[in-house]
């Protein structure tokens, strides 16, 4: 039977599936292996499922001698050296689409959360500090007819900025190009980054890590926002210098911020984590049971059409299967 290694716990239902085809490789622990046992591990394994948290770089895809598939469980594969793995004839793939809903949603809740101040009201309540009704107790910010900043007009971005047509949000967009479709979904409109961060009540990042992106908001970026202002990342910690965020945190130059993802996961800046006015959350974008389970059955799909001669459902490389 061909080998298949899983790098890390998944939702049993996709580890599940792959045992009713190949021999599976599968700890079932919650914990990233060392570079070390990666490297030993992918050896001799016909397909690896791997998470964004696995460094799958040229040394990895060196040892995995015949390997067909790395199939990533994430939309995202900044983790693969995309470009060494077509080099060697190993397709990557990804899970796009399945966790638009479960990551937009998130963004909102992170928006709401930053803006109505809820983590440190859940705080308040639970140090038995909440003693009458106040009126100028934890005030914040309307979301309510405000304008909202969408980076990045993708299917996450375009998703969240739909649910923005219930609150009576003007929508204004950016990214490489206009998308007739974001438009046509959101009615926002497309303008320049400069723009969008001067006049925008609300920024939520939706694009992808690369080279343009990373650092996409530092210094100058904050400096340009409204004192007012909060800004949302879900999308990967190095598109925001996490430095300079703190420091627009700190001066007031920015209002609060609600976060998913840090620049140098799991470590983070260690002054955000007493700052009252932003909220952290630890990567939990797609972190629903159904979102989860689907990811996993997409990955392990993937391998299964690979293994048995087919095209995978969803492919990063599609220059390999030429």
């Amino acid at each position: 039977m061909k080998k298949v290694l899983v790098t890390r716990k998944i939702p049993e239902v996709a580890v599940e599936l792959l045992k009713q085809h190949f021999e599976v490789e599968y700890d079932g622990d919650d914990r990233q292996m060392s570079k070390e046992e990666l490297v030993e591990r992918v050896r001799g394994k016909d397909a690896v499922l791997c998470l964004l948290t696995d460094p799958i770089d040229k040394e990895v895809l060196d040892a995995a001698h015949g390997c067909r598939i790395f199939a990533n469980y994430a939309v995202g594969y900044n983790n693969i050296d995309v470009e060494h793995a077509t080099r060697k004839g190993i397709l990557v793939t990804n899970t796009p689409g399945v966790l638009d809903n479960a990551t937009a949603d998130l963004a909102w809740a992170l928006l709401f959360a930053a803006a109505r101040r809820i983590a440190e009201g859940d705080r308040y309540v639970r140090d038995r500090k909440f003693d009458s009704w106040k009126a100028t107790l934890l005030l914040g910010r309307d979301v309510t007819g405000k304008t909202l900043g969408v980076v990045g007009g993708g299917r996450i971005g375009t998703n969240f900025a739909k649910k923005a047509r219930g609150f009576d949000m003007k929508i204004l967009y950016t990214g490489r190009s206009r998308s007739e479709d974001f438009e046509k979904e959101t009615g926002g409109t497309f303008v320049s980054k400069e723009e969008l961060l001067r006049e925008s009540d609300f920024v939520s990042l939706h694009v992808p890590l690369n080279p343009e992106t990373k650092h996409y908001i530092s210094d100058a970026e904050l400096d340009m926002m409204k004192d007012t202002s909060v800004l949302i990342n879900t999308a990967r910690g190095p598109v925001v210098d996490e430095k300079a965020l703190v420091r627009a945190l700190r001066e007031g130059k920015i209002w609060a911020a609600g976060l998913d993802v840090f620049e140098n996961e799991p470590l983070i800046e260690e002054e955000l984590y007493d700052m009252k006015n932003v909220v952290l959350l630890p990567h939990i974008g797609s972190a629903t049971i159904e979102t989860r389970e689907e990811m996993g059955l997409i990955a392990a799909r993937n391998i299964v059409s690979v293994l048995s001669g087919e095209r995978p459902q969803t492919c990063v490389n599609k220059e390999v299967l030429k």
